[in-house]
Protein backbone atom coordinates (compact mmCIF):
# COMPACT_ATOMS: atom_id res chain seq x y z
CA UNK A 1 0.00 0.00 0.00
CA UNK A 2 1.31 3.43 -0.56
CA UNK A 3 -1.03 5.95 0.50
CA UNK A 4 -2.13 5.63 4.34
CA UNK A 5 -1.88 6.75 7.42
CA UNK A 6 -0.85 3.97 10.02
CA UNK A 7 -2.08 5.06 13.60
CA UNK A 8 -1.32 4.30 17.23
CA UNK A 9 -3.28 4.40 20.29
CA UNK A 10 -2.29 4.11 23.88
CA UNK A 11 -4.66 3.83 26.48
CA UNK A 12 -4.37 5.18 30.52
CA UNK A 13 -6.69 2.34 31.85
CA UNK A 14 -9.01 -0.56 30.41
CA UNK A 15 -11.46 1.84 28.95
CA UNK A 16 -11.46 2.24 25.26
CA UNK A 17 -11.83 5.78 25.67
CA UNK A 18 -8.96 6.46 27.72
CA UNK A 19 -6.49 7.09 25.17
CA UNK A 20 -3.32 8.97 26.26
CA UNK A 21 -1.36 9.11 23.49
CA UNK A 22 -1.78 8.83 19.79
CA UNK A 23 0.88 8.26 17.00
CA UNK A 24 0.25 9.08 13.28
CA UNK A 25 2.57 8.19 10.30
CA UNK A 26 1.48 9.62 6.70
CA UNK A 27 2.70 7.90 3.70
CA UNK A 28 1.98 9.12 0.51
CA UNK A 29 3.13 8.00 -2.70
CA UNK A 30 5.22 4.71 -0.55
CA UNK A 31 7.35 7.08 1.53
CA UNK A 32 6.77 8.84 4.80
CA UNK A 33 5.66 12.54 4.40
CA UNK A 34 4.29 13.47 7.91
CA UNK A 35 4.97 12.10 11.87
CA UNK A 36 2.72 13.23 13.91
CA UNK A 37 2.50 12.35 18.27
CA UNK A 38 0.72 13.65 20.75
CA UNK A 39 -0.45 13.17 24.75
CA UNK A 40 -3.88 13.24 25.46
CA UNK A 41 -5.83 13.61 28.57
CA UNK A 42 -7.72 10.24 29.14
CA UNK A 43 -11.17 9.79 30.34
CA UNK A 44 -11.62 8.34 32.56
CA UNK A 45 -8.44 10.28 33.59
CA UNK A 46 -6.77 7.36 35.57
CA UNK A 47 -3.48 5.13 35.04
CA UNK A 48 -3.90 1.50 35.80
CA UNK A 49 -0.41 -0.08 37.21
CA UNK A 50 -0.38 -2.33 34.46
CA UNK A 51 -1.00 0.43 31.68
CA UNK A 52 1.87 2.59 32.97
CA UNK A 53 3.87 -0.82 32.99
CA UNK A 54 3.40 -1.32 29.15
CA UNK A 55 3.55 2.48 27.99
CA UNK A 56 5.24 4.21 30.48
CA UNK A 57 2.89 6.85 30.57
CA UNK A 58 1.65 8.21 34.14
CA UNK A 59 -0.96 10.56 35.04
CA UNK A 60 1.52 13.38 35.50
CA UNK A 61 2.76 13.37 31.71
CA UNK A 62 -1.05 13.76 30.58
CA UNK A 63 -2.23 16.28 33.38
CA UNK A 64 -1.84 19.35 30.75
CA UNK A 65 -2.51 17.67 27.84
CA UNK A 66 -5.14 18.59 25.47
CA UNK A 67 -8.55 16.42 25.42
CA UNK A 68 -9.37 14.44 22.69
CA UNK A 69 -11.23 16.60 20.40
CA UNK A 70 -8.88 19.96 20.23
CA UNK A 71 -5.95 16.45 19.62
CA UNK A 72 -8.24 15.01 16.71
CA UNK A 73 -8.79 18.90 15.31
CA UNK A 74 -5.27 18.62 14.59
CA UNK A 75 -5.07 15.73 13.08
CA UNK A 76 -8.25 15.06 10.97
CA UNK A 77 -6.99 17.29 8.39
CA UNK A 78 -4.16 15.46 7.68
CA UNK A 79 -5.19 12.06 7.50
CA UNK A 80 -8.53 13.07 5.15
CA UNK A 81 -9.00 10.58 2.55
CA UNK A 82 -6.65 8.10 3.31
CA UNK A 83 -6.88 5.01 4.93
CA UNK A 84 -5.65 4.45 8.21
CA UNK A 85 -3.69 1.30 9.47
CA UNK A 86 -2.86 -0.46 12.60
CA UNK A 87 -1.86 -3.34 13.97
CA UNK A 88 -4.47 -5.54 15.84
CA UNK A 89 -7.15 -2.59 14.13
CA UNK A 90 -10.05 -3.47 15.91
CA UNK A 91 -8.16 -2.11 19.46
CA UNK A 92 -6.87 1.30 17.46
CA UNK A 93 -10.49 1.51 15.53
CA UNK A 94 -12.34 0.55 18.80
CA UNK A 95 -11.28 3.57 20.31
CA UNK A 96 -10.94 5.80 17.55
CA UNK A 97 -15.04 5.11 17.86
CA UNK A 98 -15.31 5.22 21.52
CA UNK A 99 -13.80 8.57 21.96
CA UNK A 100 -15.84 10.29 19.20
CA UNK A 101 -19.13 9.06 20.84
CA UNK A 102 -17.16 9.83 24.17
CA UNK A 103 -17.28 13.64 22.93
CA UNK A 104 -20.00 13.33 20.73
CA UNK A 105 -18.33 13.93 17.53
CA UNK A 106 -19.58 12.87 14.32
CA UNK A 107 -17.10 9.59 13.01
CA UNK A 108 -16.17 9.60 9.34
CA UNK A 109 -16.21 5.94 9.14
CA UNK A 110 -12.53 5.44 8.70
CA UNK A 111 -11.38 2.42 6.47
CA UNK A 112 -8.96 0.56 8.35
CA UNK A 113 -6.52 -2.49 7.37
CA UNK A 114 -5.01 -4.12 9.91
CA UNK A 115 -1.04 -5.33 9.57
CA UNK A 116 -1.37 -8.28 12.25
CA UNK A 117 -4.51 -9.80 10.05
CA UNK A 118 -2.32 -9.50 6.87
CA UNK A 119 0.91 -10.57 8.30
CA UNK A 120 -1.13 -13.81 9.67
CA UNK A 121 -2.05 -13.99 5.94
CA UNK A 122 1.01 -13.67 4.36
CA UNK A 123 3.66 -15.28 7.13
CA UNK A 124 1.14 -17.79 8.66
CA UNK A 125 3.21 -20.52 10.68
CA UNK A 126 6.73 -18.82 9.77
CA UNK A 127 6.60 -16.68 12.24
CA UNK A 128 6.19 -17.34 16.34
CA UNK A 129 3.34 -15.03 16.73
CA UNK A 130 1.60 -11.71 15.01
CA UNK A 131 3.17 -9.08 17.72
CA UNK A 132 3.85 -6.18 16.05
CA UNK A 133 7.84 -6.41 16.80
CA UNK A 134 8.01 -9.72 15.44
CA UNK A 135 6.38 -8.83 12.35
CA UNK A 136 8.71 -5.56 12.16
CA UNK A 137 11.50 -7.68 12.38
CA UNK A 138 10.36 -10.20 9.29
CA UNK A 139 10.22 -6.98 7.47
CA UNK A 140 13.55 -5.86 8.34
CA UNK A 141 12.43 -2.91 10.61
CA UNK A 142 13.91 -2.59 14.07
CA UNK A 143 11.15 -1.67 16.23
CA UNK A 144 12.61 0.80 19.21
CA UNK A 145 11.06 2.00 22.21
CA UNK A 146 7.83 -0.50 21.59
CA UNK A 147 4.58 0.29 23.10
CA UNK A 148 5.20 4.23 21.95
CA UNK A 149 2.85 5.42 20.01
CA UNK A 150 4.51 6.90 17.22
CA UNK A 151 7.17 4.14 17.58
CA UNK A 152 4.53 1.71 16.60
CA UNK A 153 2.79 3.65 14.59
CA UNK A 154 5.92 3.91 12.32
CA UNK A 155 7.02 0.20 12.65
CA UNK A 156 2.98 -0.41 11.40
CA UNK A 157 3.93 1.49 8.41
CA UNK A 158 6.98 -0.29 7.09
CA UNK A 159 5.31 -3.44 7.51
CA UNK A 160 1.64 -1.95 5.21
CA UNK A 161 4.56 -0.94 2.95
CA UNK A 162 5.52 -4.06 2.27
CA UNK A 163 2.64 -6.39 2.71
CA UNK A 164 -0.50 -4.45 2.09
CA UNK A 165 -1.73 -4.48 -1.22
CA UNK A 166 -3.09 -1.50 -2.89
CA UNK A 167 -6.79 -1.48 -2.93
CA UNK A 168 -8.35 -2.60 -6.21
CA UNK A 169 -9.41 1.08 -8.09
CA UNK A 170 -13.21 1.23 -8.86
CA UNK A 171 -13.23 0.03 -12.75
CA UNK A 172 -14.24 3.17 -14.55
CA UNK A 173 -17.81 2.92 -16.51
CA UNK A 174 -17.93 2.85 -20.04
CA UNK A 175 -18.21 6.87 -21.14
CA UNK A 176 -21.72 5.59 -23.13
CA UNK A 177 -22.85 4.83 -20.28
CA UNK A 178 -21.66 7.34 -17.82
CA UNK A 179 -22.93 9.82 -20.10
CA UNK A 180 -25.87 9.39 -22.22
CA UNK A 181 -29.31 9.13 -20.62
CA UNK A 182 -31.96 7.36 -22.62
CA UNK A 183 -33.95 10.70 -21.78
CA UNK A 184 -30.57 12.51 -23.37
CA UNK A 185 -31.16 10.38 -26.51
CA UNK A 186 -35.18 10.94 -26.95
CA UNK A 187 -34.67 13.97 -26.95
CA UNK A 188 -31.91 14.49 -29.49
CA UNK A 189 -34.59 12.58 -32.13
CA UNK A 190 -37.39 15.05 -30.94
CA UNK A 191 -37.34 18.31 -32.90
CA UNK A 192 -37.52 21.09 -30.79
CA UNK A 193 -40.52 23.79 -31.36
CA UNK A 194 -39.39 26.79 -32.78
CA UNK A 195 -40.66 29.89 -30.28
CA UNK A 196 -43.19 32.18 -32.93
CA UNK A 197 -42.37 35.73 -32.51
CA UNK A 198 -45.46 37.39 -31.17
Amino acid sequence: MRNFAAIDFETANGKRTSVCSVGVVIVKDGKIVNKIYRLIRPAPNYYTQWTTAIHGLTYDDTMEAEDFPDVWAEIKPLIDGLPLVAHNSPFDEGCLRAVHELYDMTYPNYKFYCTCRTSRKVFGKDLPNHQLHTVAARCGYNLENHHHALADAEACAQIALLIIPDPPKPKKAKKADKDTHVGDLFASLIPQQVKKNK
